[in-house]
């Protein structure tokens, strides 16, 4: 090895050491830069929107979708076979209890009546004169009950054939209004056929469930409010009839069942209605828009505006302040909240995210979110 060699690797090594230094060092003064030009300027202010917190009347009520149901529905159809002798009814028609719908051919059977009506005259004869004849000891006993027994036996015939002709009858079981009628004139019809529907509309019934949170809302002969889409600025009042006596398992949710009042059959069965029952005095709280709440597993959190005075420009310097509330009761948009908040304070709405505990802010109310105690649902 020659006596430079060790110099030239000196001179590398110094080399290297140079470049590594000159970065580590161009690392450090682009942070400290960074950080100072932080400093300086300090966290922009965020764009947020504020509702100022008044209390508000709110009614205990339960709301919920139900599914209105005639009081008494049923599918007609015909117990025996046949063909369809006469139609006594029109699609759409209200009908009355017993009317005669349709008819099916009942001839034979009316030939075989008069047959059995034959028979039972001359099982009356029969017996009259025997029982004439077992006065006078001309036959026995036994001979005059087994007329007897004759003539009770084609009296029950009669009776079951006077059976069979009815069920060639149709009548409307209650009263009420038909559907499109399914079958046609001299049509062949088997047992069990569907000919008409036909439904009680007057009184209505409205199925619905309600959370067993809301169970102690729930009781019987509470009178509630109903209304639907299809009738639009149309409300219809009614009274809880029925309280299933069970939640459900799966849903947790209780089943009520309410009836209405509909005199001019405006309410259909099948049609979704809103019902609304309410309990008790109105009570006073303070309400904010359901986008305001942050929910966390450790509680729930609003973020409050305060007031800093003015800064050198005159200007307002306003700061937020994270606050744990404790929430009650929803009705639409708003939630009720018992704790954490007072009257008159500001409450931020929207922009939460960005914030954190003494985040500077700038108020910007040009779009609010919605804050509806009975929102509906509608086309935008």
């Amino acid at each position: 090895m020659s006596k430079g060699t060790p110099l030239r690797m000196f001179i590398m090594l110094l080399l290297v050491a140079l470049v590594f230094g000159g970065i580590y060092g161009f690392q450090q003064f682009r942070s400290q830069m960074i950080s100072k030009a932080i400093r300086g300027g300090g966290i922009p202010p965020q764009a947020i929107s504020t509702l100022k917190v008044e209390p508000s009347s709110w009614q205990a009520t339960v709301q919920a979708i139900g599914t209105l149901r005639a009081t008494q529905s049923t599918q007609l159809a015909t117990e025996v076979n046949g063909l369809v002798k006469a139609i006594h009814f029109e699609s759409g028609q209200t009908v009355k209890a017993g009317q005669i719908l349709l008819e099916l051919n009942a001839d034979p059977l009316k030939a075989q009546l008069d047959q059995l009506k034959a028979n039972v005259e001359l099982a009356r004869q029969n017996l009259k004169r025997d029982q004439a004849q077992l006065k006078i000891q001309a036959i026995s006993q036994a001979v005059v009950d087994s007329d007897a027994a004759t003539l009770k036996a084609t009296l029950a015939q009669i009776e079951a054939q006077d059976a069979l002709i009815a069920q060639k009858t149709l009548r409307a079981p209650f009263a009420g209004k038909l559907g499109i009628r399914q079958v046609d004139l001299g049509q062949y019809l088997a047992p069990g056929a569907s000919i008409v529907s036909l439904q009680q509309l007057d009184p209505m019934y409205l199925d619905f469930t309600v959370p067993q949170t809301e169970l102690d809302l729930i009781q019987l002969g509470s009178t509630i409010t109903v209304d639907t889409n299809a009738l639009p600025g149309q409300t219809f009042t009614g009274k809880i009839m029925a309280i299933e006596p069970q939640i459900n398992t799966n849903t947790r949710n209780l089943t009520v069942r309410a009836e209405l009042a509909n005199p001019k059959g405006e309410l259909l069965p099948g049609l979704f209605a809103t019902a609304k029952i309410s309990q008790g005095a109105p009570q006073e709280y303070l309400t904010l828009p359901s986008t305001a709440i942050a929910y966390n597993p450790y509680g729930s959190t609003v973020f409050v505006v305060v007031d800093n005075g003015k800064d050198a420009e005159g200007k307002p310097k306003l700061t937020v302040e994270q606050r744990v509330v404790t929430t009650g009761a929803t009705r639409g948009d708003q939630v009720a909240v018992l704790s954490g908040i007072k009257a008159g304070e500001t409450i931020v709405t929207a922009g939460q995210i960005k914030l954190r505990n003494g985040a500077p802010v700038f108020i910007n109310n040009s779009i609010q979110p919605s804050n509806n105690p009975n929102p509906t649902v509608g086309d935008e």
